[in-house]
């Protein structure tokens, strides 16, 4: 049997590093699939489930919601739509700061907290 803390370091490292678009909210923080909407391909179903330097952070509905917040629908945030999305990014000077996973994992379990006691 596996120990909880074999399951817990393998479900880290199997999660994609943050990249620009995660903090941007144009990819799942879980995940890492292209949140932006493609020719002939219907619209991914993204929820916020955190922020990382004071903009929103989204996830896959479901499990990665789940896994990220510890909601399937992420938290009961009004989603910034995707176009104000991709003009912030297209805006953003290209040396702009990565957030770390570390960060946007800590956003997402306080902004948990915050939600169980509003």
């Amino acid at each position: 049997m596996y120990s909880q803390h074999s399951i817990a370091g393998h479900r880290r490292s199997s999660r994609p590093e943050t990249t620009v678009e995660m903090t941007y909210g144009l990819a799942c923080t879980m995940c890492g699939r292209d949140l932006r909407v493609a020719e002939g391909k219907p619209t991914p179903d993204a929820v916020p489930i955190g922020r990382v330097e004071e903009r929103q952070t989204f996830a896959c509905r479901g499990v990665c919601a789940r896994l990220a917040s510890g909601s399937a629908d992420g938290n009961a945030e009004e989603p910034v739509p995707l176009d104000e999305r991709i003009r912030a990014f297209a805006a953003a000077p290209p040396d702009a700061p990565q957030a770390t996973p570390q960060d946007t994992q800590q956003d997402a379990q306080q902004d948990a907290q915050n939600a169980g006691n509003g």
